[in-house]
This record gives structure tokens, sequence and C-alpha cells, in this order.
């Protein structure tokens, strides 16, 4: 939970866009490290910075061309890494669709808000009480937490889809799981990241969702981005999600689930509960 708000705010600055011709007030779309100020500096016809502020003045037809040119500037002086050439929609602050699509790598630049989705699988009782929860083992190869633990899918919202739908699509690429076998996908809540990483900001919503597996079925990934899924009793993943080998989105989906469906004991239900409330938040998608 500590982690989920791991942000220094003296360390940047807030971010904003205004469109002269459409939108005549400012949006925060993010924040800029204080420290990567002056590589903004070849831009003084987009940009205007200084320690309190960066604003953006442009007409919305130009802002995806400026972002891509100045983010392909960054990603050269190494400033933005992990590059995925996948288009992620930029929102405000506040979680408003601005109508414009930036390369995933270049999100935690600019301290804008990004979307996740994942999915806790797992196995119940005959009462329907869960007993045991699939975790996933990242691949050493990938970009950001190699070698972690995970849930049995996850990932973020790209351009063009909607949080569950991107759960669907994580199914079948991460776990083997097809469209009838995902039938019974439950909405939990969403957990709002505000943390510092290498990369930048992590500003993230991530949206979480149950799939109860029959027993016997076996998740078997796809596209190579999970190196292992394992299926453990439920206080031994609760052990997991608990310790440093998982991601944090990951153990805070996983504490979620735990939470939802009265998993814990009744005083540390009450205790956890009372310390979530601005992590965790009501909504499905």
């Amino acid at each position: 939970m500590i982690a989920a708000r791991s942000h220094d705010p003296a360390t940047r600055v807030p971010f904003y866009w205004r469109d002269p011709r459409g939108r005549p007030q400012e949006v925060e779309v993010g924040s800029l490290a204080l420290e990567h100020l002056s590589a903004l500096s070849r831009w003084p016809h987009w940009l205007q910075a200084d320690l309190q502020r960066v604003s953006l003045t442009l007409q919305r037809e130009a802002l995806a061309d400026a972002l891509g040119e100045m983010n392909a500037a960054l990603r050269a002086e190494g400033l933005i890494v992990a590059w995925r050439d996948e288009p992620f929609p930029l929102y405000s602050a506040a979680g408003e669709a601005l109508g414009v699509s930036m390369e995933r790598a270049a999100t935690r630049f600019w301290g804008s808000l990004t979307l996740g989705a994942h999915c806790n699988g797992f196995v119940a009782d005959d009462s329907g009480r869960p007993q045991r929860l699939w975790i996933a083992r990242r691949s050493p190869t990938k970009a950001t937490d190699p070698g972690k633990l995970d849930n049995l899918i996850g990932g973020g919202v790209p351009l063009g889809q909607t949080p569950r739908e991107t759960v669907q699509r994580e199914g079948w690429e991460e776990a083997g799981l097809r469209a009838e076998q995902m039938q019974g996908l439950r909405p939990g809540r969403v957990i709002r990241l505000l943390r510092d990483i290498p990369e930048g900001l992590q500003r993230e919503w991530v949206y979480v969702y149950d799939l109860a597996l029959p027993d016997g079925a076996v998740p078997s990934n796809q596209d190579g981005e999970v190196a292992e899924l394992t299926l453990h009793a439920l206080p031994d993943a609760l052990a997991l999600a608990a310790s440093t080998e998982m991601t944090v989105d990951a153990s805070l989906v996983t504490l979620d689930f735990a939470l939802r469906h009265r998993l814990l004991t009744a005083d540390a239900h009450a205790a956890l509960s009372s310390a979530t409330g601005d992590i965790f938040v009501a909504g499905s998608a």
C-alpha cells in the first residue's frame, strides 16, 4: 500500500495543455521531473517550462505529431526507455480522454495517466469460496519487472480497447483462455497508483477482474511474456503477494481480491479496508 503512493511531489512539476482554439482553459495532463526540464528547452514554440510548471499550447489536431516528435528525440537521448511502438490514449490527470494518443513508454516520462487491467484467476470450492489462486511469473526478458510474480492476466489498456476487452485479449495471449472460458469474468475495484519508478512516474488506474476457473483447467502462455503459471493454495498466494517477489500492481490486485472475498481475518480485513480508501475505489469498465 505504501508503494502505491511512493511519490515525492517535490521532484516534479505539473504539466498542462491548452488548445487555443477549442479549449480555452488549461487541463492538467501529467508532470515532469525537475531534472528533465532542460531537455525541453529546444521546443520553446510548444513548451513553456520553469520550476513551477510546464505548459504546452497547441491545437488538438497537432498535439499527437508534436508529442511524437518530442518523444522520438527524448528516446534518442535515453530519457524515454522501453519503447514499445504501442499507442496509448492520452488522458487528463482526472481521467478525461483527450482524443489523442501517445507512445506507451513516453507516458512515464510525462507522468500522464494510463489504464491497466488485471485478472485474478482462482479455483473455488463447492460453495464458491476461493481456495487456490493462479500466479504468473513474468518472462526474464520483459521490459518492466522481469522475472517477478504477477496475476494470471495483466496488461496496459491500449488505444481502442476498454479494460474488459484488454483482459479478454490478454486472457488468450498470457493464459491461453478462449472467449467461452472467460464468460464468467467479474469486475472488482479500480486501484489508483501514483509512484516514482526508474522510468519516471507511474500514474495508473488498474481495473481489477476475477475469473473462476474449473478445477483441472491448466492455463498456458501463448506469447512468451510469461515464464510459468502455477496454482497456489490461498495462504501461500497471499504470502507471496505480501512479499517483494510480486510486482506492486499484482500485489495490490491480489489484496483487493482478498478484501472483496473476505479471505482475511476480521481484524486484518478491518485494518486494511480503512487503510486503502484512496487506493481501492469502486468502478468497472
